[in-house]
């Protein structure tokens, strides 16, 4: 089969390996495709902490597919199943998975892609944020996970601020019901607007999808007092340096919104599945960009320069039909 090794920083190359078997308790599915998620960046860029080449179908985590293959004591599914999964080799044309963490795809999703790990990531945070109807919630960076998360909370009867860069994230925003939106430019401006906004009281609850400094601190600054700052961002370069006086003035809980429980993550998915075929996630305004595996460097090239029109790509494979 083809996987996708990158091999050094900037430089993705196809690879003949051999298809896995799957052993006990696993299903091995033939992959139509997989999102790209901007953890891949670093790795992608360059940090001294990673090793080049890299396994064979690595970083791809956000896979979908049939399943072609059980292994031994595999109960609740059966080959022909389409399903998304928990994978962590799906820049390939198969991949193997725990049977137990796996959620069916059913047939009202049967042509669309579906990027289950990164939708199911949206489940648990909005989870974890707690938030309520009639609330105010501010989410600061609107890309894939923003968007999703504006279109939660509005769907759960809350009043949403998008806080966002470019003027297409802000278009987005207004798109998945953001009722008010803030260009993320002058920190003291931003918040003296969403002061304003909010007539001084600031944000029941605010979400920082970014993974980057600047964004972190600037939402501390419009959470209000007893209200819950929700760390959605993957921040995987180092310390950061955060105002702890501010948090600690306005009582506020700090949330880390990463699951690293595998059955809490299945869990998400689960619920992103019923997410969007109830209608309270709009994968067309998700998904905006697909590349075939061959061009997976691409997609991870347009992950970082998010183009104008860009949320989120996905590759895929020769699976598809």
């Amino acid at each position: 089969m083809r996987a996708a090794s990158l091999v050094s920083p900037g430089r993705f190359e196809l690879i003949d390996v051999p298809r896995p078997r799957p052993g006990p308790g696993q299903v091995r599915v033939r992959l139509q495709g997989s999102g790209v998620c901007a953890s891949n960046i670093p790795a992608f860029e360059g940090r001294d902490w990673f090793t080049y080449p890299m396994p064979p179908g690595s970083l791809g985590h956000e896979g979908w597919g049939i399943v072609d293959a059980l292994g031994a004591g595999v109960e609740g599914c059966r080959i022909g199943d389409r399903v998304t999964a928990l994978s962590f080799h799906a820049y390939a044309d198969y991949d193997l998975a725990a049977a137990d963490r796996l959620v069916l795809l059913p047939a009202a999703l049967h042509d669309r892609p579906f990027p289950g790990e990164a939708l199911g990531c949206a489940m648990n945070i909005f989870r974890r944020a707690d938030i309520r109807r009639g609330q105010t919630v501010a989410v600061v960076g609107v890309g894939f996970l923003g968007a999703a998360l504006i279109q939660l909370a509005k769907e759960h009867g809350a009043t949403v601020i998008a806080v966002s860069r470019s003027p297409s994230s802000l278009e987005l925003a207004r798109r998945c019901g953001a009722d008010q939106v803030v260009a993320m430019d002058d920190h003291q401006r931003i918040i003296d607007e969403i002061h304003a906004l909010t007539d001084g009281a600031f944000c029941q609850r605010v979400i920082e999808a970014t993974g980057k400094p600047w964004p972190l601190d600037l939402a501390g600054e419009f959470t209000g007092i007893g209200g819950r700052l929700v760390i959605a961002g993957y921040h995987q370069d180092g310390l950061r340096s955060v105002n702890v006086q501010l948090w600690n003035w306005r009582g506020i809980d700090v949330i880390n919104a990463h699951e690293r429980d595998s059955a809490v993550a299945t869990r998400g998915l689960r619920e992103a599945v019923a997410a969007v075929i109830e209608g309270r996630i709009d994968l067309s305004l998700l998904v905006t960009h697909t590349y075939p595996l061959d061009r997976i460097g691409e997609a991870l090239q347009a992950s970082i320069e998010r183009p104008d029109g860009f949320t989120k790509a996905v590759v895929l494979t020769g699976a598809n039909p």
